[in-house]
């Protein structure tokens, strides 16, 4: 089982199975809440860095106001993550996951809970995935001017994601790629798409898509901006993914991971490229 850290916003570390939230609160009943979650390393001897958390929160801080939910007590939320690292020794890779829900919702006086979680984790960089596309069931800018839909936010309703896990599972993969009902890859579940073709390092653009902003993908805009090296947002057909140098999937806690095939059939592989952008990316 793998080791974990629990600590709750006013309370402080608390006990790994100790209960944290009612029977009635929202973000359980209704899923009607948001949450971030980053990569914790630790050295050997029990020091740990948590890894781009001032945008992370900044990030939370965007899908609360997305939601209309209270912006979360982003200095009270600093503070409780150094109480959790205090306690935290394990060597190795985890993942640091801050929830923010609306809390109870019969009260008269209703406030938002906050609580995180320490998780150990598997190292994530570089594993080569097979992938099966799924659809998504709507089309590629069906967020344009539907704010209703909550595009961007990362939500706790994460039922579809992995439901979409467990038939990639079944179609023996290792992760689901969402295409929109236009014929156009999206994301995936827990993932940003990237790919690079003629020298170019591309993702699919935020915005009317209604995919996540990724931390991880700006961290590697910034790094090809510095380097020279072009960065272009763009759609993309999953049978041109076979006509690319490379494609990965790429996510805070994941790393930056070659995919190796897509339903099935084998996808251009770049292990420079690889490399490159696990290595920028901080993996």
């Amino acid at each position: 089982m793998a080791v974990q850290i629990v600590a709750v916003l006013g309370t402080g570390v608390v006990g790994a199975h100790d209960p944290v939230v009612t029977a009635d609160d929202l973000g359980l009943t209704r899923g009607d809440g948001i949450f971030d979650a980053t990569r914790v390393v630790t050295d050997s001897q029990g020091r740990s860095v948590v890894e781009h958390l001032d945008r992370h929160l900044l990030r939370l801080t965007r899908s609360a106001a997305a939601v209309e939910l209270p912006a979360p007590d982003v200095n009270g939320i600093f503070a409780l993550v150094a109480e959790a690292l205090a306690r935290w020794t394990t060597p190795g890779e985890a993942a640091l996951k801050i929830v923010h829900t609306r809390g109870l919702e019969h009260t008269d006086t209703p406030a938002a809970t906050t609580l995180l979680t320490i998780t150990e984790t598997e190292p994530g960089r570089r594993r080569p995935l097979a992938i099966a596309t799924l659809a998504r069931g709507y089309a590629s800018d069906t967020f344009a001017d539907a704010p209703w839909l909550l595009g961007g936010a990362k939500l706790l309703s994460y039922a579809v994601h992995t439901s979409a896990r467990r038939e990639a599972a079944r179609r023996g993969a290792d992760d689901a790629l969402f295409v929109s009902s236009d014929g156009y890859a999206l994301e995936a579940p827990t993932s940003s798409l990237l790919w690079v073709v003629d020298g170019a390092v591309r993702t699919t653009p935020t915005g009317a898509t209604g995919i996540l902003s990724s931390v991880t993908v700006e961290v590697l805009k910034e790094w090809a901006l510095d380097e020279g090296v072009r960065f272009q947002p763009a759609l993309i057909r999953p049978h041109e993914l076979h006509r690319v140098t490379g494609a990965w999937l790429a996510s805070s806690v994941r790393g930056v991971c070659p995919i190796v095939t897509l339903d099935g059939a084998a996808l251009p592989t770049s292990e420079v490229w690889t490399d490159r952008l696990a290595s920028a990316a901080g993996f």
